[in-house]
């Protein structure tokens, strides 16, 4: 389990950081100092070269070359007792190091301990799948290839998995436009109607944040209504607003069940709390 922090004081401190400050790394703790990681070790160095291994968070995190991937995973599962496979995705270092850190968290449910195997592979470099090893494996894969683009050998069905299969792009990487890109905005036109209708729908307004005061197709606006999709850039007519019971006569007995007639002025807003 997670280490608990007192919460007393959370709303006394800032809510927001300094945008240049650096969270400092967890401390980087040797691996003699724990038994059962520094046996892992040793034996796992037999098999595969570890480029780098330390103790951090109360994870054995280790580096390997990603051509050994395979066969790390395999040591781990079969020798080593790591017999969970929690996650594995990547991390996208293109624009500092020409490619992404791949990373596997593994488990093992009879030492309880966790190990963390990262490895490096430069953009458009394959990497092999893990998948006979490991059934959950498959859908993180395939999430992988979808949206990073790195592609996993040997996989038994290597395809899109959130994406559709003619998206253009990898969605997490660094260098994709938070709001799409233009196939992105004009994906949905061009799969339903037809290049030819781009002229007619437009594209696809992407960012969630744009309004656009002129648009009577997607807001409403109390007090100015007007009919749906009526071209109001040139006026904005004031509409008075009306309630539901508007135009029902008290003495009317067919009037709604316990319906009043609602007085603005006789409203009371209250100064404070009784």
């Amino acid at each position: 389990m997670r280490k608990y922090t007192p919460k007393n004081d959370v709303q006394k401190k800032s809510y927001y950081n300094d945008r240049f400050y650096i969270t400092p790394s967890l401390p980087k703790i040797d691996i003699s100092e724990n038994e059962t990681f520094n046996a892992d070790i040793q034996s796992l160095a037999q098999v595969v070269q570890i480029q780098e291994s330390y103790i951090q968070a109360d994870h054995l995190v280790i580096f390997i070359d990603a051509k050994d991937n395979f066969k790390t995973i395999k040591h781990l599962k079969n020798e080593l007792k790591y017999d969970f496979l929690i996650e594995l995705s990547a991390i996208d270092y293109i624009a500092d190091r020409g490619g992404f850190e791949v990373f596997y968290e593994m488990l093992s449910t009879t030492k309880h301990t966790r190990i963390r195997v990262k490895c490096f592979v430069k953009e458009n470099e394959n990497i092999e799948s893990i998948n006979p090893l490991f059934r959950a494996a498959d859908f993180s894969e395939r999430e992988m290839f979808d949206m990073y683009g790195i592609r996993a050998n040997n996989h038994p069905y290597m395809k899109r998995i959130l994406m559709p299969d003619d998206w253009q792009g990898h969605p997490l990487r660094k260098s994709y436009p938070m709001i799409g890109d233009e196939a992105a905005q004009w994906y949905e036109v061009d799969k339903i109607f037809g290049k030819e209708y781009r002229d007619v729908i437009g594209p696809e307004i992407r960012d969630q944040a744009a309004i656009d005061r002129y648009d009577t197709k997607r807001f409403a606006r109390l007090g100015h209504e007007v009919p749906y999709g009526t071209d109001i850039s040139e006026f904005e007519p004031d509409t008075p607003i009306q309630y539901q019971e508007d135009g029902v006569n008290e003495s009317d007995a067919n009037k709604p069940f316990a319906v009043q007639k609602f007085d603005p002025k006789a409203n009371v807003t209250l100064g404070k709390r009784k």
